[in-house]
């Protein structure tokens, strides 16, 4: 079975919606449903898309595009949505000294209201993969559950997860045939735990047939992800996505 990558455009639009539930994944993992008339034909084609999320100050409501357009943002990958009903699902993670999205998602009253725009591009699978190799952070998880969505019930692969500890161990679910697998940082820097478990795979590790790879983490994972995935397996670069999701240096 063979697949391929391509990439498409998709229309910029920036779209008004307030919050509707938040639920508790765990004490570090919080999923928030968004609503709104905006929200009707909304699309994200790709696992991997991004959004940029602008969040208005705490008592702050703005109701003209230029006024969403200037508060903080940042950028998320849509969980789900359902474009007939006007419904977004975002997840957050909180961290030690929380940045916007996560302060805003752990304090914002039901009824807030955001601003998202994009996705500006989404890169989608023309055919299945016969393998999956999924790897990242806490940051790649909403990717990562949709990437496992669309493998199937018969899918086979590995999935490696890195959280800081066994009690910030999200829950996914996965096809059977994928191993799901959770690294610790245990104290160590961020992203530092998952480089140290994939470059101990070897040539043999390799799933067998058209493996599709992604990686997303701090963007120290690049090196060693192409190194293993294009190096030592050999996979084309045209079947993996493999990035930086953020960055130490940068908010």
């Amino acid at each position: 079975m063979a697949f391929s990558l391509s990439k498409i455009r998709n229309d910029r639009v920036l779209r008004r919606e307030a919050m509707a539930e938040s639920t508790e994944l765990t004490a570090h993992y919080l999923r928030v449903r968004m609503e709104g008339e905006d929200l009707r034909g909304f699309t994200s084609p790709g696992a991997d898309d991004h959004i940029r999320v602008f969040f208005p100050p705490a008592g702050q409501t703005p109701t003209s595009v230029t006024g969403l357009r200037e508060a903080p943002s940042r950028e998320y990958t849509p969980l789900a949505s359902d474009a007939d009903a006007g419904v977004l699902e975002l997840e957050f993670v909180r961290h030690d000294g929380d940045g916007v999205g996560a302060t805003w998602a752990w304090q914002a009253p039901i009824g807030s209201v955001v601003g998202v725009g994009g996705p500006r591009g989404s890169t989608v699978f023309q055919g299945r993969p016969d393998a999956w190799f999924l790897a990242g952070d806490e940051t790649a998880i909403p990717a990562i559950r949709r990437f496992l969505s669309m493998a199937g019930s018969d899918a086979t692969g590995h999935v490696l997860i890195e959280v800081s500890d066994s009690g910030r161990e999200v829950p996914i679910e996965h096809p059977a045939g994928v191993l799901l697998e959770y690294v610790h940082r245990e104290g160590i820097p961020a992203t530092d735990a998952l480089i140290n478990r994939i470059e101990k795979f070897t040539v043999d590790d390799r799933p067998a047939g058209d493996v599709f790879v992604f990686m997303a983490a701090e963007r120290s994972i690049v090196k060693p992800g192409r190194a293993l995935a294009c190096d030592r397996w050999g996979i084309d670069p045209d079947k993996t996505i493999i990035k930086g999701y953020w960055a130490r240096s940068r908010s």
